[in-house]
């Protein structure tokens, strides 16, 4: 499979990426169990069908030592010149705490040490608690192991349009910030957006497809019960429809998607995952990789040969004003953690 030029953008001045992240937040164990043997090959085929950027976290469970194997693996079987192919994201969500230089790099080593890198391509920072002043001391600190060439690019996780702007007022360069986003969750468009133009700073947005809520598998079918919601994922979206505007309305996107996907012979994540990438701000959409479990290359690069037009954005127009409003209900992006 060879994915079209429009499936690559640049990132952050000096790398390339794949428009859509394999996300590996479904290694984490909220998922069920991965086995190893079989996720490190799984990684290789969406390597080798161009979906190389990987998105992780230090608390993803065994995400960066995946990370790692794969990068021997690759190294050894077709030469380390091929590990510059790879992009992986990962993330830093400390516990509170005081953020000294020495907490801040150890939490860098150790992340380095788990992914078999000398720097990492892009740090994603996360911080709980917004009164905690702390988190631009981590900042700070991040910033200057970029400088000493430890971190290749600093970003945040789930900050807030206030806080991104309390940073860039602290003299702290970010390229970007990873937030919800998808046909249900909107907010990023109300505030953030704007001042990402503003800043030269660009979105990688997950739950575009709601855990996997937004497909055919779940048109026509009666609301679920929690019990039946098997993975994190599920239950944490079900939860956002729940607020957004209920299961009547969300049968009535998924029946819009559906009209929307079969005149451009697509699938209804193909439409999601499309809408999310057409948006002006954002870089790359994460798309969750259960890797040895489930393959969804095949659908996940239809994504990058369909368009939508005015018709399409039209036929979704009046579903999506029946909608509540998420920011006045949950407030900005990643207000939801908080």
């Amino acid at each position: 499979m060879m994915l079209p030029a429009a499936s690559r953008l640049p990132f952050a001045g000096d790398m390339t990426i794949c428009r859509i992240l394999n996300g590996m937040w479904q290694v984490s164990g909220a998922h069920g169990a991965i086995d190893p043997a079989r996720a490190i090959p799984a990684m290789f085929a969406y390597h080798d069908a161009g979906f190389t950027t990987w998105d992780l976290a230090d608390h993803y469970g065994p995400a960066e030592d995946f990370i790692g194997e794969f990068r021997r693996r690759l190294a050894a079987e077709r030469g380390e010149d091929r590990l510059g192919d790879i992009q992986t994201f990962t993330k830093w969500v400390p516990s509170p705490g005081p953020m000294t230089r020495p907490v801040v790099e150890a939490a860098i080593d150790v992340s380095c040490r788990r992914m078999g890198v000398d720097r990492l391509d892009l740090l994603q920072f996360h911080w709980w608690d917004y009164a905690d002043k702390r988190y631009l001391d981590a900042l700070r600190h991040l910033a200057d192991l970029c400088d000493a060439g430890k971190i290749r690019h600093l970003a945040l996780t789930n900050f807030d349009t206030e806080r991104l702007q309390i940073i860039a007022d602290a003299g702290i360069r970010i390229v970007s910030n990873q937030v919800q986003y998808s046909l249900v969750d909107r907010r990023p468009g109300e505030r953030m957006e704007p001042w990402c133009a503003a800043h030269d700073v660009v979105l990688l947005t997950y739950g575009t497809l709601l855990g996997g809520l937004l497909s055919v598998k779940y048109l026509g079918r009666p609301e679920p019960a929690r019990g039946e919601l098997g993975t994190a994922s599920l239950r944490k979206y079900k939860q956002m429809i729940d607020a957004w505007g209920g299961w009547a309305l969300f049968q009535e996107l998924l029946a819009t998607l559906k009209a929307i996907a079969d005149r451009r012979g697509a699938s209804i994540a193909n439409v999601g995952t499309r809408w999310v990438l057409d948006r002006p701000a954002v870089a790359g959409v994460i798309v969750g990789a259960r890797l040895g479990l489930a393959d969804h290359i095949a659908d996940n690069a239809r994504a990058f040969d369909i368009a939508l037009d005015d018709t399409d954005q039209a036929a979704l127009a009046p579903v999506l004003a029946k909608s509540r409003d998420l920011m006045r209900l949950i407030g900005d992006c990643g207000d939801e953690y908080r």
